[in-house]
């Protein structure tokens, strides 16, 4: 069942801007689906244009992580996941506020039984992920066939932060912010099921640098913690917008021998899933965050 969220909404007039924002969102949610993603194609290359220094990042990203290609082949990249984050917009729209029914035509949905065999275990899940333009949209998705919690950074607008969860009880049973760690462990020992993505960079002491194509990552251990403390098993949850226009989710075996007595060990095999699954669709991962910003040397890729 879906979560239900309490809290009246924020009126005060230093919200409204948000507001507006949000009901222009909602009102984009409801063009028809080819629209949107040609419209999403057109914003991508705006933002590609106005957005600098993330432009700069992920080019940055790109040069670490695919040495092996060219400058045009890191350029057309580079565009195709500007194009990639201009039509996640409407995805996210859609999955908040809309309907996905012109996504579900031609979605490939794979690896359910692995997730059936931790619940026939009396296990909780942890479905690890990774920022891709995709998540939200194929989040919603999944969760019509795994009634499936999530952990989430807040917004800090109160009226955005309002009209996501609003959007996310619709089909949510449960979100948990990066602190309710908790609640987010009561949730997986008592057989739940939750979404996580651990491979943003922590600015809080509990990290380890692992190798993320390649280059050492500062990264969470905290999908380590948390199957560790609810005994949870943990599968690799893999998404991606096809070149036909449908969409993928594909749910890998669980990780075996998951968790172990080392947490480095563990970061580096959840980090590994996620590279494995951004070198299949490279242009819907997230690359416009900085992701090497800091070095084990105390630099950064960025400088």
């Amino acid at each position: 069942m879906p979560f239900v969220l309490e809290a009246p909404p924020p009126r005060s007039p230093r919200h409204w801007p948000v507001w507006f924002g949000i009901a222009t969102l909602t009102a984009l949610a409801r063009l028809p689906w080819p629209i949107q993603r040609r419209l999403g194609r057109w914003l991508g290359a705006v933002l590609r244009l106005l957005m600098r220094e993330r432009r700069r990042v992920a080019m940055r990203n790109l040069e670490l992580c695919f040495p092996e290609l060219d400058a045009d082949a890191r350029t057309l990249l580079l565009r195709e996941h500007f194009a990639a984050l201009g039509i996640c917009l409407f995805e996210f729209a859609r999955a908040w506020w809309g309907s996905v029914e012109p996504l579900r035509r031609g979605l490939v949905l794979e690896g359910l039984e692995h997730i059936e065999a931790a619940y026939a275990a009396g296990r909780g899940v942890i479905l690890v992920s990774g920022h891709f333009t995709t998540l939200e949209a194929c989040a919603r998705m999944l969760c019509e066939h795994v009634p499936l919690a999530g952990m989430y950074r807040p917004y800090a607008q109160a009226a955005m932060e309002w009209a996501v969860l609003r959007g996310r009880s619709r089909y949510t049973a449960g979100m948990f912010t990066k602190r309710d760690v908790r609640g987010a462990v009561k949730h997986l020992r008592r057989g739940g099921a939750l979404w996580y993505a651990p491979d943003q960079e922590p600015k809080q002491d509990d990290h380890v640098y692992v190798p993320f194509f390649g280059q050492p990552a500062r990264s969470f251990t905290s999908t380590h913690q948390l199957a560790r403390m609810s005994g949870a098993a943990v599968l690799l949850f893999q998404h991606m917008r096809r070149e036909d226009g449908g969409y993928t989710l594909r749910i890998h075996p669980q990780l075996e021998g998951f968790p172990s007595r080392d947490a480095h060990a563990d970061t580096v095999r959840v980090m590994a899933g996620i590279e494995a699954a951004a070198r299949t669709a490279p242009a819907q991962y997230l690359w416009i965050h900085a992701r090497f910003k800091r070095r084990p040397d105390g630099g950064s890729a960025y400088a």
